[in-house]
Parts: C-alpha cells; sequence; structure tokens
C-alpha cells in the first residue's frame, strides 16, 4: 500500500463532499483561503479511514484556528467537532461552529466553566458515534508551540468507551479512533506547506464500568496511553526548538538526493534522524553529526546559499543559462498583470500582517497564520469590492461587475510571480557564485555529499 503523500486540491474539498448549501460555501472559503496561505496541502494514507462505522479523529495542535479549519476541508468524512467553549461566545466564530454542528467542551482551566456541562456533550457524541458518524477533537487540550506532543487529556478514551459501553437498551457498536498528525514545513510562513499523516486506525473495545456506571480509570488510562503512542507514530517530536531546526536542515541535506520532493518523505525523515541514537549520528545535543551541521549551516549563510543550490555543481554552465532564461521569460510575459495586482492588494496584505503581528507580539506564534488567513478572508474580497466601487463610479455596472474576476485573477498572478521571483533570486545568488566563487561553491558541494553519506546511514538503519 502506498503511503506517499497526495496533494488535496480545491475540487475535491468543494466538489466532491456533501451537505448544506451554507456548508459547501463555507467549505468553498475556507478550502480557497487555506489553499492560497499554504503552497501545498497533502495528506497519507486517507484511503485507511474506516466507512460505514463510528470513528473518532484524535489530532496534534500546534497551529491554533488553521488546525480545525484543515481537518474541516482535509478529512474524507463529515465530522463533528469538540471545541473549547469559550470560542461558542466568540460571533462570528460561534455561528461557524454552530455551523459545522461543533460540540462544546468544558475546561477547568477557563474561569467560569461550568464542567457538569460536559456530560451533555458527551452524550450528543455518544449518539453520534452510534449513529455510525464521526466527530474529531484535540486530546492535547490547547493550541501550543511545544516542538512536542502535549500530555493526552483522558476525554477522547472517556467518549470512545461511553460510546461503546453495553447498557440497557443498547445494541453494541464498532468504534474506531483514527491518529491524525498535522505536520507544518512553517505553521507561521505564507505559502508554506501542510500533511495530514493518517495512522493505523484501531477499534475500542468494550471495558467493564466502575461503580457510578462511568469507564474505570483503569480502561481510561489504558485508552489514553494507547490514543498517545499512536499519534506520537505520525507526529514529530523533538526535545528542544534547536533539535528541531538542526533536524530539519538535516533534512533539507539530505532532500537533494531524493527524486521526488514529497511531504511524507519530509516528516519521515525527520522523525527516524529524531529517533537515532547519539553513537549511530543522531539529534542529540552536542553529538558531533549535529556540530558538523550547524558548521555547514553557517557557512552556507556566509555564502548567501540554500542545501539545494549546490546541485548546480552536477550542471554545465550551458545548462545552467539555459535553464535560468527559461525560468525567466514567462515572469517577464507576466509581469504587467503581476504589476497591477500586487499594487491593488498590497493594503490588504500589509493590514493581515500587522493585525498578526499586534495579536501575536507577546509570543503566541501558535495563532499567528490564523489571524493571517482570517484577515485574508475579510481583506482581499474587501479589496476587489472597493476596486469595483470605482469601476463603477467611473465606468458603470458593466466594467465594475468584469472587475470582480479581474482583481481576483491579478491577486494571484502576483502570487504566484513573486513567489517564483523570490526563489529564483536566490537561483540568481547561487549561479553567481558558481561562475565566480567555484573552488568554494566546489567545496561546499563535496562538504554537502559527505553529509548527505551519513544522513542517508541513519535513513537506512532506522528503518
Amino acid at each position: 500500500m502506498s503511503d506517499r503523500a497526495k496533494e488535496l486540491t480545491f475540487r475535491e474539498v468543494v466538489l466532491n463532499r456533501r451537505g448544506s448549501v451554507l456548508y459547501r460555501i463555507l467549505l468553498a472559503i475556507f478550502g480557497g483561503a487555506l489553499h492560497l496561505f499554504f503552497r501545498r496541502i497533502a495528506t497519507v494514507n486517507a484511503e485507511r479511514v474506516p466507512a460505514g462505522t463510528g470513528v473518532i479523529f484524535v489530532l496534534n495542535h500546534p497551529n491554533g484556528l488553521i488546525d480545525p479549519a484543515l481537518v474541516f476541508v482535509a478529512l474524507p468524512r463529515r465530522i463533528a467537532f469538540l471545541a473549547k467553549s469559550t470560542l461558542f461566545r466568540m460571533p462570528v466564530i460561534s455561528f461557524l461552529l454552530k455551523t459545522v454542528e461543533a460540540l462544546p467542551v468544558y475546561r477547568r482551566i477557563d474561569p467560569g466553566e461550568d464542567v457538569s456541562k460536559n456530560f451533555d456533550t458527551f452524550e450528543a457524541a455518544h449518539r453520534r458515534l452510534r449513529e455510525g458518524g464521526s466527530i474529531a477533537l484535540f486530546p492535547e487540550g490547547v493550541s501550543h508551540n511545544s516542538p512536542k506532543l502535549l500530555p493526552i487529556k483522558t476525554g477522547a478514551a472517556r467518549i470512545a468507551l461511553g460510546a461503546v459501553a453495553a447498557g440497557e437498551g443498547k445494541e453494541p457498536i464498532t468504534l474506531r479512533i483514527v491518529p491524525v498528525g498535522l505536520y507544518y514545513t512553517n505553521k507561521t510562513t505564507f505559502r508554506s506547506e501542510a500533511l495530514l499523516h493518517f495512522g493505523e486506525s484501531f477499534e475500542v473495545a468494550p471495558a467493564e464500568p466502575d461503580a457510578d456506571g462511568q469507564p474505570s480509570r483503569e480502561a481510561v488510562r489504558e485508552l489514553t496511553e494507547r490514543i498517545e503512542n499512536a499519534l506520537r507514530e505520525v507526529t514529530l517530536n523533538a526535545e528542544n526548538d534547536a533539535e528541531l531546526a538542526t533536524a530539519t536542515l538535516a533534512e533539507r541535506i539530505f532532500r537533494t538526493t531524493l527524486e521526488k520532493d514529497d511531504l511524507r518523505s519530509r516528516l519521515t525523515f525527520k522523525q527516524k534522524y529524531l529517533e537515532a541514537d547519539e553513537t549511530d549520528g543522531g539529534s542529540k545535543a552536542g553529538s558531533r553529526l549535529e556540530r558538523r551541521l550547524n558548521s555547514f549551516a553557517a557557512k552556507l549563510r556566509e555564502a548567501g546559499l540554500e542545501p539545494e543550490h549546490l546541485s548546480l555543481a552536477n550542471l554545465t554552465r550551458r545548462f545552467v543559462i539555459r535553464r535560468a532564461l527559461l525560468g525567466t521569460w514567462y515572469l517577464l510575459m507576466l509581469s504587467p498583470v503581476a504589476i497591477i495586482g500586487t499594487v491593488l492588494h498590497f493594503p490588504a496584505y500589509q493590514l493581515s500582517k500587522l493585525l498578526s503581528h499586534l495579536i501575536t507580539r507577546h509570543g503566541a506564534d501558535d495563532i499567528a497564520s490564523t489571524v493571517k488567513v482570517l484577515a485574508g478572508i475579510v481583506f482581499m474580497p474587501l479589496t476587489w469590492l472597493i476596486t469595483a466601487s470605482f469601476v463603477y463610479y467611473f465606468f458603470g455596472w458593466e466594467w465594475a461587475l468584469v472587475s470582480l474576476p479581474l482583481a481576483f485573477l491579478s491577486g494571484y498572478i502576483a502570487l504566484l510571480s513573486l513567489e517564483n521571483l523570490v526563489e529564483l533570486g536566490g537561483w540568481g545568488r547561487a549561479i553567481l557564485r558558481f561562475f565566480f566563487d567555484r573552488d568554494r561553491f566546489l567545496r561546499l558541494y563535496v562538504e554537502r555529499r559527505e553529509i548527505q553519506q551519513e544522513l542517508g546511514s541513519i535513513n537506512r538503519d532506522t528503518k
């Protein structure tokens, strides 16, 4: 069975999903916004999700409201969320949560919340699961910036055991839990990438209840531990940010040996690197390989290069020049439209950045991308409407209607053009080094190849 990443298309998000008109409008809005924010959204093993039975999706929670938005558009089954009750008091968010049939969870850490209301929430979740539906929840309990999974709360296990409990008038049901790892190449950066990694599902076995009819503590503890272990299999877990940064650098260097850039391969290699023992050249602080990686990174920064740029050493000068020319001609052709789109959308883009900075300046960067996406959903259409208003004033309503899709198209072309321009700028600097500082370039290339050989042994030894 293939476990390569499969890119999620906008068509799959909107056209191949069932639901009310409002539900599909929300899919289109959030699906479109996420496809603009992320360069690529991919899934792994989504075909393994069981059909025809109750399912609980359990996920890690590193990225604020982007996580449930991504789950909403990308999971292959329609779901009900379990969301913290405080969100249901926020005007717009409350409307969205009710539209997607979210269920409130009352937490002790939220002032003034009555946790006894969770009984009604759990009963609603049980009914949905017993009817063959599915729910999704984040058992860590909070969104966070930790480089590893936080300790898992017991709510998921309690709901699962309560749903399968045999009681008076209840028929036994089959219920499965599906762990899903959310992985972002850079969760706060515009045009980064996102991956949903579906793990192996497992069935929830009924357990004997305790004296008050609730799942026993031992059964809850065992199932919670199983959920946590399953989530660790599909998530990235580093001891600290420095170790995670080194693993990212190692992955970028090793990636240049692969024929295809695949998000699944990126995640897998980082997991293997972080799991490697220090004696195997792994990622433990102070290891020889870690010191070498950091030294190599410093040399690359000094030269203004990225690991992938060194692959130019395998090519002839004529080939490099020809590819550079082919890579720039279409940007020149689209530049008039791209310039218009950039100028038109510049205020909205800057406002989104400003709002994100103001809200996250105290370190809460797990919601930075949430702010950017929500601001974009508001400011970008507002830009198109303001443009249409000006066109209407000067040229009439016919041209105003035409300006709406043209404004969107110019913005999209500007986005792709600027994205490619930044990438070509990096390659341009690399080409200059390749031509005019060739000895240094080749030394770095040889060092990269040596490091790749060491990293390759980690990739083989930890399979």
